[in-house]
């Protein structure tokens, strides 16, 4: 895969994710579903799931509650709303549970941090996404952190017997193969906690046309599942694959590292981001 369709990847993956992040800053006030969301990023939830942590290196849930504490914190410093209201309002039943997670988060009581100047109303995270007071959000940065060394691994893979689906056009539009996949396998039952994902790339862009552009969205199964309709089956090799974990500015990845985020290395989805 060349730089080009490298960087048209990367695009789709945070063009999706800033409509959901804008959404979340206006309605955080209100039950966010992953399905919701991942309706709202064109994707399926475990796709939407896979690509929102790998990129924010948080949790939905725990970027959820990191911004409401975040306001929270707004609230105490520019507001004179009561304690015991913030800590509602951020979804806290109690006084006492809101001050046990804000102190944790913050190192000061909710008070205490109310009465001391020059503190940061805002939690450390790798995305650079924090809340926003007016409610909206102009770019999406989580790339833009500094880089750090990255640790590779040579990990030997068993062959995997996989059902798929193939796509064919630019790899920037693989969302809506990975849809139909998911959602004709969920209803039969064939997702589950050991489920891995894996995307294969057949075409360079430099080379291919963008309309015929061969990709294979892939879902583990096991030996008794048979191939129907426009669902196939195929061997994935097994063998020595490169593994590792990115962090840092998209440019500066390797090959190998933008292929797992593409979908292009047959590596377990817990070591691509």
């Amino acid at each position: 895969m060349n730089k080009q369709a490298k960087e048209s990847t990367l695009r789709f993956y945070k063009e999706c994710l800033l409509r959901v992040l804008v959404h979340i800053q206006q309605h955080l006030d209100e039950p966010s579903s992953l399905q919701e969301l991942a309706r709202l990023a064109c994707l399926s939830p475990h796709h939407f799931h896979h690509v929102f942590t790998g990129m924010l290196h948080e949790s939905l849930g725990n970027h959820l509650r990191r911004l409401r504490l975040e306001r929270a914190a707004s609230r105490l410093k520019l507001t004179q709303m009561p304690v015991v209201e913030i800590a509602f309002e951020a979804g806290y039943e109690t006084h006492e549970a809101f001050s046990r997670v804000f102190r944790k988060s913050f190192g000061l009581s909710p008070v205490g941090f109310r009465r001391r100047d020059g503190l940061k109303m805002q939690i450390q995270a790798p995305s650079g996404v924090h809340y926003h007071g007016r409610k909206r959000l102009a770019t999406f940065r989580a790339v833009q952190i500094g880089a750090r060394t990255m640790d590779v691994k040579i990990r030997q893979l068993k062959p995997m017997r996989v059902a798929f689906m193939r796509h064919i056009g630019p790899y920037n539009e693989v969302g809506q193969t990975w849809d139909k996949l998911m959602m004709q396998l969920g209803k039969e039952g064939l997702v589950g906690a050991g489920t891995q994902f894996i995307g294969i790339c057949h075409d360079d862009p430099a080379v291919t046309s963008s309309d015929k552009i061969r990709y294979d969205a892939c879902i583990t199964v096991d030996g008794v599942f048979r191939a129907s309709g426009e669902i196939g089956l195929q061997i994935v090799p097994g063998g020595d694959y490169a593994v590792l974990t990115h962090f840092g500015p998209y440019e500066q990845s390797t090959k190998a590292m933008r292929n797992c985020l593409a979908g292009g290395c047959p590596a377990a989805d817990e070591d691509c981001a």
